[in-house]
């Protein structure tokens, strides 16, 4: 195992001798008893987010009454891992397996990750420290910093990289052509030139507290999410203002403002057939399309997928497959398929407390949770889910999840790099094959398939 320490950073990377599974799936003491934004990532609403979710139909998920490590959290539930097959040690049965799992671990002692972004060979990390941190193979590679507002969203277009903060702003940030280590502050959104050009028209501004108005174009609260439409050249952001805005890459100019739900805005991803799904503290989830209309672009509202009394907290697209997943205060990972015209597909039960994350690529959803793990899922046919596995490792929630492909597949043996941020102010690396599950070792009670059923 090889260490490199500084004074605040510890990066590690892990082989096939690592702690066995079920050593992480024992509930320890609240983590952060004196903090009290452990959660602050995500608007709940008033609706309640603690409501119990149904109890799993198959052997594979048994429910537990080992009670949640925060017992005073809205989202605490028992956990379903304590009798869980999963963490008998699964005796090594194919060579490949120790491609799998995980790889390494970057620690650095400046606060709760909240947000991650990949590109390329490289990984970017925000945390309530202000401080965007960019690693490259575990080692920290560069980093810039801003003035205010913790991080709460990353994306990356080319050389431009945009920021969400919690003080409600866009920043954007350019790498140099000549270092690619040096990023530069290049503005923000909106960019001072539009707020000045607005700012003569009253027709602009709207009403978001007693005599309180603010630009129709600016966020007043949160941003809490971004999401790009690279063929468009759209940026989207969600904010905990409950607005969706869209923003031009090219000109930098917001072209709408859209009032889309009546709590705040947890997620928002851009989808397919010029679809955009937006998921909120209100407990629905929002299909808009985008539409031409004249120089620009309109969005107007065109589904309703979900509405619950549980915040939706996560949301994911497969372009590929075209699929939709929302994950929930309750544990819970519902999906929609476009075949069936968006129609409600299933459930994934691997969680008992909140589902805070989700990312998918080629046939595998990643979904993380409060209960410190991630799941593992990958689509059959018919849209039936399997669970290949439960990764743990976390002493905290999972707050932020990125994938990329591993550069290293073998031919025949899809594999993919993923990246989780926690509370625990850690970021660990993975490895996960799409064929992980025929490696598996299966216990007597568990030798049947462990399907996750669609549940209607």
């Amino acid at each position: 195992m090889k260490h490199e320490t500084g004074s605040t950073m510890v990066a590690e990377r892990r082989g096939l001798n690592r702690p066995k599974l079920g050593a992480f799936l024992h509930s320890d003491p609240a983590i952060f008893p004196n903090q009290e934004d452990d959660y602050s990532n995500y608007k709940t609403g008033p609706s309640p987010a603690s409501l119990a979710s149904p109890k799993y139909s198959n052997s594979c998920t048994p429910t537990s009454g080992e009670s949640s490590p925060y017992p005073m959290s809205p989202w605490s539930q028992p956990s379903p891992y304590a009798k869980s097959p999963w963490i008998i040690p699964s005796p090594i049965i194919n060579h490949n397996l120790s491609n799998n799992g995980l790889i390494g671990s970057i620690v650095r002692e400046e606060g709760h990750v909240y947000s991650l972004a990949a590109s390329g060979d490289l990984l970017y990390t925000g945390s309530d420290s202000k401080n965007i941190r960019v690693w490259r193979n575990l080692k920290e590679f560069a980093g810039f910093k801003s003035n205010s507002g913790l991080v709460k969203a990353i994306v990356i277009s080319g050389d431009k990289i945009f920021t969400g903060h919690q003080d409600g702003k866009i920043r954007i940030w350019k790498t140099s052509p000549k270092n690619p280590s040096v990023h530069k502050r290049f503005g923000s959104l909106p960019t001072f030139k539009e707020s000045i050009k607005k700012s003569f028209n009253p027709n602009n501004y709207v009403e978001v507290r007693r005599h309180r108005n603010v630009l129709r174009i600016k966020h007043f609260d949160a941003v809490s999410c971004l999401s790009l439409n690279r063929e468009q050249g759209l940026l989207y952001s969600g904010s905990w203002d409950k607005t969706l805005k869209v923003w031009r890459i090219s000109d930098y100019k917001c072209m709408e403002s859209i009032k889309a739900h009546d709590d705040a805005i947890n997620s928002v991803v851009a989808g397919f057939d010029s679809l955009v799904f937006t998921g909120s503290a209100d407990g629905t989830v929002k299909v808009w399309r985008r539409e031409l209309e004249g120089r620009g672009t309109k969005h107007f509202l065109v589904q309703i997928l979900l509405k619950r009394e549980n915040a939706v907290t996560a949301l994911a697209v497969n372009q590929e497959s075209a699929m939709v997943y929302c994950g929930s205060s309750d544990g819970l990972v519902n999906f929609w398929e476009r075949e069936k015209h968006l129609s409600h597909g299933g459930v994934l039960r691997g969680h008992k407390t909140a589902v805070l994350c989700l990312a998918t690529a080629g046939n595998l959803v990643f979904s993380g949770s409060a209960d410190k793990s991630i799941c593992a899922w990958r689509r059959e046919s018919g849209g039936v889910h399997i669970c290949l596995s439960v990764l743990t490792g976390h002493n905290g929630p999972v707050k932020c999840l990125a994938v990329a492909e591993d550069q290293d597949s073998d031919e025949g043996d899809q594999r993919w790099i993923i990246y989780s941020g926690s509370l625990d102010k850690s970021v660990r690396v993975w490895r996960v094959s799409e064929d992980a599950y025929l490696y598996n070792y299966q216990s007597p009670r568990s030798r049947a398939k462990r399907y996750l059923t669609a549940d209607h």
